[in-house]
């Protein structure tokens, strides 16, 4: 249980009402700041507004998975204009206070260092990640379908990364009936898709390994569908970048040579945000109880 506990929500979308809702079920007590057009209602729980004097006496602040951006600011769906955090914000914690957020900025890492802020980076734990990557995986083939006349059984399809996304991806595309490859630097990894039944190939090889592809799905954040790797590829071939923003592919590229890239970050919390909010409360709510013991 969270009774007694004070729980700052900045911001964010659908999946940190659900976080709100397992907090406040835990009997904790929770200020929502850029929540004005919320209707949901949730039991000991109060809006506010940006103000320094919030968070005094928060246990807990807990940023979307988007986090901070290197302005402070915060995106919020249910206000108009983002929330701009400055360095009064994090002064007024008091060290050692929570601050739970899905990925973090330089600044925020910065911020939280500099005052003693005990930051959390939920994408980076295992047990948000593995389960997160099921909607993730979800969403990016449900987009694979919308874009191609094709179905995904018998699909040439290329997955480059084998990271948590990747791994499940590869798998649901194989149950699926796809043809699949993946692209994986590590040769531990590599074992791992042959063990799998898939079709390995180190990155270093990847012109070659899309060169024939009906679809092919990217969960590295850096730019490995650059416009020499694209200029080989089919026109027809359709690009989902679920990498984190800029992605892993040289967009303005693709445009320009007529394909259909696609950039799709945060796909939980626009295909599954229920599922994917319970994942990031489930974890969030356990970790506060367990600092109180």
């Amino acid at each position: 249980m969270l009774t007694g506990r004070r729980i700052v929500f900045l911001g964010g979308d659908a999946r940190q009402l659900e976080v709100v809702a397992l907090a406040t079920e835990w009997d904790a007590s929770a200020v929502l700041i850029g929540f004005d057009k919320v209707e949901r209602t949730f039991p000991d729980t109060v809006k506010a507004e940006l103000d320094p004097d919030v968070f005094r006496q928060a246990d807990a602040v807990i940023l979307p998975v988007a986090g901070m951006d290197d302005d402070g600011r915060v995106e919020s769906q249910f206000r108009d204009a983002p929330l701009v955090l400055g360095s009064e914000h994090f002064a007024a914690m008091r060290p050692g206070t929570m601050v739970f957020t899905g990925i973090a900025r330089p600044l925020l890492e910065e911020r939280c260092a500099a005052h003693g802020l005990n930051l959390i980076k939920l994408m980076e734990l295992d047990e948000v990640a593995i389960l997160n990557s099921i909607p993730t995986a979800e969403g990016a083939i449900a987009l694979a379908m919308q874009y191609t006349d094709i179905t995904i059984h018998g699909a040439k399809a290329v997955v480059l990364g084998f990271g948590r996304c990747g791994q499940t991806l590869a798998r649901v595309l194989a149950a699926m009936g796809a043809r699949v490859r993946v692209g994986a630097r590590q040769a531990a990894h590599i074992a791992r898709i042959v063990e799998m039944g898939l079709e390995p190939f180190p990155l270093s090889g990847i012109e070659r390994a899309v060169a024939d592809a009906d679809v092919v799905f990217n969960t590295i954040p850096h730019l490995v569908l650059h416009a020499g790797v694209l200029a080989g590829m089919p026109r027809e071939c359709v690009i989902i970048d679920i990498a984190s923003k800029p992605g892993g592919t040289d967009f303005r590229y693709a445009e320009r040579r007529g394909m259909k890239a696609i950039l799709a970050p945060s796909l939980p919390g626009l295909v599954a945000p229920k599922t994917a909010g319970r994942i990031i409360a489930n974890t969030v709510c356990r970790m506060l109880a367990e600092a109180e013991s």
